[in-house]
């Protein structure tokens, strides 16, 4: 069970991302959420799959709270995947909302085992 908290908290700072996203630009949240979530929860599941493939080479399991290689490869997998799907499902990629995206997918996916790190 604590093996999933770790995906928890990602698929819903995920699913935070998204819903701000949307109001910021004055879009529904609620009824068109699932529409902006579904390429970033399969990039998502991509960035778990490649952290869980990477950690078993190495120790056999994967840490989810750690900056590497969970961390960083549920970010990438994360942010490309989901723009990647955007761009096949035809929603928008402008190069600002990658950096944007980028950026807080950055924050919230690293920044919450750069603190765990930190505490302990």
């Amino acid at each position: 069970m604590r093996r999933l908290v770790p995906l928890v908290v990602d698929a819903l700072l995920v699913i935070l991302f998204c819903a701000i996203g949307r109001r910021s630009h004055d879009e529904a949240v609620l009824t068109g959420l699932l529409k902006t979530v579904w390429p970033f929860a399969i990039g998502l599941a991509i960035g778990w799959v490649l952290a869980a493939a990477v950690a078993s080479r190495v120790k056999g399991h994967v840490d989810g709270t750690a900056l590497w290689p969970a961390g960083v490869l549920v970010w990438l997998g994360t942010l490309c995947g989901g723009m990647l799907l955007r761009v096949i499902s035809g929603q928008g990629t402008a190069f600002s909302f990658i950096i944007v995206a980028a950026c807080v997918l950055a924050l919230f996916l690293l920044g919450w085992r750069a603190a765990i790190k930190a505490i302990n």
